[in-house]
């Protein structure tokens, strides 16, 4: 099969420099709405590499995000929010990025075609068969990526993808390819756009889903999300409050003792 990069190819808008700023956020919104239908179809796709995921997470194993660019940071977002959603140690999901922590905030110029480096950077977390790991590049060329998922592989390591782009080097790579074909961008390859977007909806499917899985949810409740701001602590009294029957003092006290709803509510005696 031809590969053809459609993140890549022309706007179907023109002349962006004369439209208004309500035609331009119309059109972009517009856009937009084609992204999550662009997800469902791929939704096969993201199931099979859950299921390796949370396999994998059950068995002890790690989730690992390596990409360049938007995709890396898109990674590194995912991977952070983590421990404070679901309480889950920092080292469970990482997001790493070509050109190291420098890049989540500035370009480093050719970190992404580094054929050696994506490896380099999975061998300093002492990567083992038993994790998991998830090239993200919505071009599905990128050297970073690609040949740190070849030297998984090579690893017997469990090795997945998101991309935006159908029949990519990357795809053809990654056991467990996801692809998700949003078209081309409203500035032609801006792929920060609608392929950024599809990016972010398909990394909230797989940790949210990996983590109910494995039993960081109640209900429908983050039972074990950390306690770290004024906001969070509301939000576990009001969760206390309602599944106990108790009042909101009762509440504050039981969870500066017990330290997360899930530990307050097995310990409560009533």
């Amino acid at each position: 099969m031809t590969f053809t990069k459609t993140t890549e190819q022309d706007s179907k808008y023109n002349h962006l420099e004369k439209m208004t700023v309500k035609e331009l956020l119309q059109n972009i919104n517009n856009e937009d709405k084609t992204v999550p239908l662009a997800v469902e179809k791929s939704l096969p796709q993201i199931e099979a590499l859950t299921k390796q995921i949370v396999n994998q997470l059950k068995k002890g194993g790690r989730l690992f995000y390596l990409g360049a660019g938007t995709s890396g940071r898109l990674g590194i977002v995912d991977a952070s929010e983590c421990p404070p959603t679901f309480g889950v140690p920092h080292e469970l999901v990482v997001g790493l990025i070509a050109g190291g922590d420098y890049a989540i905030r500035k370009a480093v110029e050719f970190a992404e075609d580094s054929k050696s480096q994506g490896w380099l950077d999975l061998q300093e977390h002492t990567i083992s068969n038993k994790d998991v790991v998830v090239g993200i590049a919505a071009s599905g060329t990128t050297p970073y990526v690609i040949s740190a998922l070849e030297a998984c592989n090579k690893k017997n390591i469990i090795t997945g993808c998101i991309t935006c782009n159908k029949n990519s080097p990357l795809a053809k790579v990654a056991q467990y390819p996801i692809e998700v074909v949003v078209g081309p961008e409203f500035v032609t390859g801006s792929s920060r756009m609608k392929a950024g977007t599809a990016q972010k909806l398909v990394l909230n499917m797989l940790s949210t889903t990996a983590m109910i899985q494995l039993g960081k949810v109640k209900g429908n409740k983050m039972v074990d999300m950390q306690l770290s701001n004024n906001k969070l602590v509301d939000r576990g009294e009001k969760m206390l409050v309602n599944a106990l029957n108790i009042d909101k003092q009762k509440a504050a006290v039981l969870l500066e003792k017990y330290g997360s709803v899930r530990n307050a509510i097995e310990n409560y005696k009533g």
